[in-house]
């Protein structure tokens, strides 16, 4: 049975400015967002991401095109009638409330009942596990606390869709990543679609049941995780999920013979030039007379703690980086300069539009 949507956007468009010198920062854009999964726009700075939350939340109306809620045209529909709440960048906190105070805020706007204000406070203190905190002032909180405030905020009214732009970027690298499991908590424990803004690829990869790529105002692929980083659709997608390799070489079937002359294996077959793509991690280091094995030299070694990259140069100069589990004493017996070999794992081997 096919998962109901509960966003979907039809070929939208949105253009700011007009005539010649109009700038598209979304181009005949067309996604569909299932209920209940926690969907990723991921990409870099100016490609439009932000932009297509903010016609979804009401606060931009699209140049063309259909914004629809559980099947519902709601284009052109004001931000207050939308089922729809958004967590910002900055959390925009009161900070003469108290975190019980900011939390029942958007209730008591709505007129709720005063109990049912106070058991939906309650429910989310408890949800984003800060009911010892209930009595202070936001402005007495840790970055981190704050968050989940904003978060409860959002959550109290039970919207439909909570859309969240970019909401961990001002946290250090520690909390971001305790964030990032509280968040994939909190959408699996209430069950409402979130939809997440995000330029940072670990955020992606981590929390995402889909994540939507995008660049230049399009998207460019939309599939899970690991349907991306394995499988990326054209170079933008392979570059900006992780670290990769791009080889150009001729291709005949599932054979192709790059720069260098040497020859590997597709994960499918393909003729004419190509670009091909393979990760680091995809990458091993061979023994010279192994067949298959492609001749390189070390170029340059960076240690990363548990991991090495490792940095060659095929017969032609063509860089190639390899990525080894690093030796839990000593070293890897790897130098600069140092002739090597390398093989690439069995389908590993991708090829990418452009």
């Amino acid at each position: 049975m096919t998962a109901k949507n509960a966003i979907e956007a039809r070929n939208v468009v949105k253009a700011f400015g007009q005539g010649d010198t109009a700038v598209r920062a979304l181009d005949d854009v067309s996604v569909e967002i299932r209920q209940g999964e926690f969907f990723t726009l991921l990409g870099p700075s100016g490609c439009g991401k932000t932009t297509l939350l903010r016609l979804i939340a009401g606060f931009e109306m699209p140049t063309d095109g259909l914004i629809l809620l559980d099947g519902q045209d709601i284009t052109y529909l004001p931000p207050n009638k939308r089922p729809v709440n958004t967590v910002f960048q900055s959390y925009a906190l009161f900070p003469h409330l108290t975190v019980a105070q900011n939390i029942s805020f958007g209730l008591e706007m709505m007129g709720k009942p005063r109990a049912e204000i106070a058991a939906r406070t309650e429910k989310m203190l408890a949800l984003v596990k800060l009911e010892a905190m209930a009595g202070r002032k936001t402005s007495q909180l840790s970055g981190g606390q704050q968050q989940r405030v904003a978060l409860a905020r959002a959550l109290a009214p039970q919207p439909k869709v909570l859309l969240l732009d970019e909401p961990l970027s001002a946290l250090d690298l520690k909390l971001r990543q305790a964030m990032q499991i509280e968040l994939k908590r909190l959408q699996q424990e209430t069950g409402i679609t979130f939809v997440f803004v995000t330029h940072d690829q670990e955020e992606a990869l981590t929390m995402s049941d889909r994540i939507g790529v995008m660049s230049n105002g399009k998207l460019q692929q939309v599939g899970t995780a690991k349907e991306i980083y394995t499988t990326p659709k054209n170079r933008f997608v392979a570059s900006f999920i992780g670290e990769t390799n791009f080889l150009a070489a001729k291709a005949d079937g599932t054979k192709a013979r790059l720069a260098s002359g040497d020859m590997v294996d597709l994960a499918v077959p393909v003729s004419g030039d190509v670009t091909l793509t393979v990760r680091p991690e995809q990458v091993r280091l061979a023994s010279a007379n192994e067949p298959g094995a492609l001749p390189a030299t070390i170029t340059n070694l960076v240690y990363f703690g548990t991991d090495t990259h490792v940095h060659l140069a095929l017969s032609d100069g063509t860089e190639v980086t390899a990525r080894v589990q690093s030796p839990a004493t000593g070293d890897a017996g790897l130098e600069k300069g140092a002739k090597a070999a390398i093989r690439f794992a069995p389908g590993a081997v991708q090829v990418v539009g452009d």
